[in-house]
């Protein structure tokens, strides 16, 4: 069971003084989150792509690598690449670049991107939205077990026969299926028998467990292993010594941005009711203390089947002691307790 974080490196107003912080502190803030969470024992750190003022990691390969020689375990993926408006030879090489300067823990978490402003910023065409991502993953995974490549699509200009480097030290290089959540994303990680990350940030946990089934069974009928396949999930949450304490420091920032992105995509309001709705056992924010959240965690591995658990932190812009507190306690609290009850879980199976 592997225990990480990611973030959106967001650079929203704070909640308190209106104060926006800058792109370069919040990106140095970043990694500074990550080689603490290396120190801690936390397995994983995704940052993800975003466009747009509010958000300060357009690069996640640049700002992984700036951790990758500062940290010694933890892995280092995107959460997500927007493959579709990329160039997968670039986003290849990047991380193949990171792969070698973190000594074999580069990975790519490849999703069509919920948010679109990279689309007219690199020239392309919302209407072309998933076969641009068919298309292009098909290269991307062409690349990773494949010195030299002959490829030829409809969206990019073809390679015949050309040799892309660097080349990583892992082989392959992962890559990672991001979701939404919907049944067609299942069903191709499913088939090409890629990994799946599901992006559980409302309703109930539980819920995705058809959708985990749905994955496995389409992998089975693929031919691939499924004993082999892992699933995680990508989850809001925080963490405090108290569970007051961590819903009071964490409910401003989240409703901030809630409610900015729900006007934008026309959700309801969101309140502290809806917060705390989200926050019970059976919702789907991961804000408590560290016994709470570790709860939460195990239920979602026994009744989804997560093999992979990312706790993204922060929402909007909080204080930088206080995430690196969720991060400390996330990695020396949340993740022993987790993997000692997962531990005696899977033996008694």
């Amino acid at each position: 069971m592997e225990i990480g974080i990611s973030t959106f490196v967001e650079t929203t107003p704070d909640v308190k003084t209106g104060e926006v912080i800058s792109h370069a502190q919040r990106l140095r803030e970043v990694v500074e989150e990550i080689v603490l969470a290396d120190q801690v024992g936390l397995d994983v750190f995704g940052v993800g792509e975003h466009h747009r003022k509010d958000y300060a990691a357009s690069s996640p390969a640049v700002v992984l690598a700036a951790a990758a020689s500062q940290t010694k375990r933890i892995r280092l993926t995107s959460a997500v690449t927007v493959l579709s408006s990329a160039d997968p030879v670039r986003v290849f090489q990047d991380f193949a670049t990171l792969d070698g300067i973190s000594n074999g823990r580069a990975e790519i978490m490849a999703g069509r991107g919920s948010f679109i402003e990279s689309f007219p910023l690199f020239g392309y065409d919302l209407q072309d939205y998933d076969e641009l991502f068919d298309e292009k993953l098909e290269l991307l995974l062409k690349l990773c077990i494949s010195e030299k490549v002959s490829w030829s699509g409809k969206h990019r200009p073809a390679i015949h026969n050309l040799g892309v480097y660097p080349r990583p030290v892992q082989n392959p290089l992962p890559v990672w299926i991001g979701s939404g959540g919907t049944p067609e994303s299942a069903i191709r990680a499913g088939l090409l028998g890629l990994p799946l990350v599901l992006a559980i940030i409302g309703g109930r946990p539980l819920q995705f467990a058809p959708l985990v089934q749905l994955y496995k069974r389409a992998a089975a009928q693929a031919g691939h292993d499924v004993s082999k396949l892992s699933v995680a999930s990508h989850s809001h949450g925080f963490i405090a010594e108290d569970a007051q304490l961590a819903a009071d420091q964490f409910f401003p920032s989240t409703q901030q941005v809630m409610n900015v992105i729900g006007r934008e995509r026309g959700w309801g309001h969101y309140d502290r009711h809806s917060f705390d709705a989200a926050r019970s056992f059976e919702g789907a924010l991961y804000v408590g203390d560290p016994e709470t959240v570790a709860k939460k965690i195990i239920h979602l591995r026994q009744h989804v089947g997560i093999t992979r658990f990312m706790l993204h932190v922060p929402v909007g812009t909080m204080p930088h002691d206080q995430v690196m507190k969720a991060i400390e306690l996330l990695g020396t609290k949340v993740a022993p307790l987790v993997r000692e009850e997962v531990s005696k879980w899977e033996a008694m199976q």
